[in-house]
């Protein structure tokens, strides 16, 4: 497929949500290619269209002062997290293409994650019924939500690397209580170079949106 990428390296969320309203505009009047973002954030927290303010477990002193950035924004889902050490990736791609199936876009996203920590790593990655993403057994190491306008998505996925853990302690992921989250440094004891995984996850999404 014809795929732009755009590695934006480390940039603040707001600059790159700016960033995909442009492309998404542009999308939209098919003036670009299906498009993915790549980008790693300092601490924030975002709030999708289902979030709610109790969510967020820490003071708003306590996150004010640790600089962590408090983000509401269009995409579906509720409270998630990004920070330092995560790849998350954003996908602009005209639906229209994919047979305006919503559920199967998701999908395929998962099966990306799922093939490279599978091909990668050796790590058994499964989807869970109740709630989009990606699990490694009973956590979860991959959190999805997208938006649609005009059937052209925006947002996408946040798959931990070497994430802090103890940033997820400020939120209730997903709005699921029960919730543990996990990183590829958690589950295999030693840190991972986010350059190196990046061209894995580009070649899936390109193989598997074909």
């Amino acid at each position: 497929m014809k795929l732009d990428v755009k590695d934006l390296g480390h940039m603040d969320y707001q600059s790159a949500l700016d960033m995909q309203f442009e492309l998404l505009e542009k999308r939209q009047n098919n003036l670009i290619p299906d498009t993915l973002i790549l980008v790693e954030h300092p601490p924030t927290i975002t709030l999708g269209r289902r979030a709610v303010e109790a969510d967020i477990l820490a003071d708003e002193n306590f996150l004010k002062e640790t600089g962590v950035e408090i983000c509401r924004i269009n995409r579906g889902g509720e409270v998630t997290y990004h920070g330092p050490g995560q790849i998350v990736g954003y996908l602009i791609f005209d639906l229209k293409n994919f047979n305006r199936d919503i559920r199967a876009f998701v999908s395929n996203i998962e099966e990306a994650i799922i093939q490279v920590l599978e091909e990668e790593f050796n790590i058994v990655g499964e989807r869970n019924p109740l709630n989009n993403g990606v699990w490694v057994g009973p956590k979860k190491i991959t959190a999805i939500g997208i938006g649609i306008k005009q059937w052209v998505t925006m947002h996408g996925f946040a798959f931990n690397i070497n994430t802090n853990l103890e940033h997820f302690k400020w939120i209730v992921p997903c709005g699921m209580k029960n919730t543990e989250m996990t990183s590829l440094e958690q589950i295999t004891g030693k840190q991972h170079d986010l350059e190196t995984i990046k061209p894995k996850i580009i070649a899936k999404i390109r193989q598997i949106f074909e």
